[in-house]
């Protein structure tokens, strides 16, 4: 089976995951997408810099994917009492799906992907899981001269062949939230259960200086 691992701080989680995880579902054919609620990140200060707690962020997740039997949702990164990386992950479900003989695919942004040549065992996250590196039309290309030292070119001829082109939306986690701040509406920029879930948790009312840096983040 064809399972997209899809990480991130879904802080919170929004339209924008969804029509990424739907895209790379339907254009790389995968059977399954997996959201991966990111635990403590070894790129932030810790567990505490998210504004909302791991199982907010995994509720929430939940609660959005309800009814869509492709999309699954992980604990396995915030139940992890140290930081999570990629490459630890990926060992974790191919381990985990060896039954089906998964064939791995890690969904990430063109900005995450630009950022790749500095995550720790390249060769082997790339031996695990092909990335499938999705944009926007507005945005600039994914950058592959910086892989050349590290991945075959036919390797990245691969990468290359499977670029997903998002749909055009200007949504962030970060502006949610800050929207939330401020009073302002979020209706339609998450599911409706989520806003509720938000709402009733009392999320995201006080301000974090935290950035999310990917165009569906």
């Amino acid at each position: 089976m064809r399972y997209g691992i899809f990480g991130g701080a879904f802080d919170p989680i929004h339209i924008g995951h969804l029509l990424l995880a739907e895209s790379c579902l339907c254009r790389a054919y995968l059977d399954r997408v997996v959201f991966v609620p990111t635990g403590i990140s070894p790129h932030r200060s810790g567990k505490g810099i998210y504004q909302a707690s791991g199982e907010d962020r995994f509720n929430m997740v939940e609660l959005a994917v309800t009814g869509c039997e492709e999309f699954l949702v992980s604990r396995c990164e915030i139940d992890r009492q140290e930081p999570s990386y990629t490459i630890e992950t990926l060992r974790y479900f191919k381990k985990t799906f060896t039954l089906v003989e998964p064939e791995l695919f890690l969904l990430m942004g063109a900005d995450t992907f630009n950022d790749l040549p500095n995550w720790c065992n390249v060769h082997e996250i790339c031996r695990l899981a092909m990335p499938l590196v999705a944009y926007r039309p507005d945005a600039p290309l994914p950058y592959f001269d910086a892989l050349n030292s590290f991945l075959p070119q036919e390797y990245l001829e691969k990468i290359q062949n499977n670029i997903i082109a998002m749909p055009q939306i200007e949504i962030s986690s970060t502006d949610i939230r800050n929207r939330i701040f401020d009073g302002k509406s979020i209706r339609f920029q998450v599911p409706k259960n989520v806003e509720a879930y938000i709402k009733s948790h009392q999320l995201y009312n006080k301000k974090i200086n935290s950035d999310n840096k990917s165009p569906v983040s």
